[in-house]
């Protein structure tokens, strides 16, 4: 865990001495452990996202007020919880950004028709309705992912939708502002491909790397828990949001004994524009 990026943003618990002790102290249980992680974090999301500061109104700063239209996959329907989380990120990015369309999909242990055909074809058909200069597509996808890219999976039937696939369908489908939101193990992959000063790209993890949480019967991953669940719903923005999730996440990663995903942040230096930020971005360190 990189603490630098904690201090960063005014959250030196390192220096505490309480927490200090009791996270150094070999007899420690457990249980103590998870009570002390417990209060770093919410402590933490405090002074994150304090230090962002909030909207007084229920939606983002948009400089032009984009139009924006929000699609939403669940890709794997063998867990429930890709299904969960693609339906709340979804509501919450539209109530967040104000979306004029949202489209949300999932397969489900039932069944499903998501494919990684019907996702191009999804894009192509809001491209058509959107001004594909002036709107802006937002697109959620969240699954199982590996260094060829993230599961589609329903019933028997298993694709792999890949990093140039998803470049490609997002080319036809016309729309130059696109912010690209990629919740899976390596989802890092995606980031050479997509990121462009048009398109801002954020993964739950570098390209090295697993996320964590994909577990059936919960409602979030630890990624979506920490990016839309906690933060986006209170972060100035969206750049202050992922910096508030990284933390976050590498937090509970530290709680859980894991090897950090590193979630990840590329390009948008032009959404930042239509949002009303001026500053860039590379991926994070």
């Amino acid at each position: 865990m990189d603490t630098t990026l904690i201090e960063d943003h005014r959250v030196s618990w390192l220096t505490q001495p309480m927490l200090r002790t009791r996270l150094i102290s070999t007899g420690s249980s457990k249980d103590e452990w998870l009570m002390v992680f417990s209060k770093l974090i919410k402590l933490l999301t405090a002074g994150l996202l304090a230090s962002v500061g909030f909207f007084a109104s229920a939606s983002m700063s948009a400089a032009e007020n984009p139009h924006v239209t929000v699609l939403a996959f669940g890709l794997f329907g063998a867990q429930s919880v890709f299904e969960s989380e693609a339906k709340t990120a979804a509501s919450i990015v539209a109530q967040r950004l104000g979306a004029n369309s949202v489209i949300v999909r999932a397969n489900t242990k039932t069944g499903g028709d998501v494919s990684v055909a019907s996702i191009g074809s999804a894009l192509q058909a809001a491209g058509a309705r959107m001004d594909r200069e002036s709107d802006v597509l937002f697109l959620i996808l969240t699954s199982h992912g590996s260094k060829a890219g993230v599961a589609v999976q329903a019933g028997r039937r298993t694709e792999i939708l890949s990093p140039g696939d998803l470049a490609s369908m997002l080319n036809r489908a016309g729309v130059r502002h696109r912010i690209v939101i990629i919740s899976a193990c390596y989802s890092g992959v995606f980031v050479g491909p997509l990121a462009s000063d048009d398109t801002l790209v954020i993964t739950a993890a570098d390209s090295n790397h697993a996320s964590f949480g994909c577990r059936d019967k919960v409602k979030w991953t630890y990624f979506g828990d920490a990016f839309f669940n906690t933060a986006l719903r209170q972060a100035a923005d969206l750049r202050s949001a992922f910096a508030a999730a990284r933390t976050l996440v590498g937090m509970r990663e530290m709680r859980d004994g894991l090897v950090p995903s590193n979630p990840q942040i590329a390009g948008g230096k032009n959404i930042d524009i239509r949002f009303g930020k001026s500053r860039g971005a590379g991926a994070a360190p």
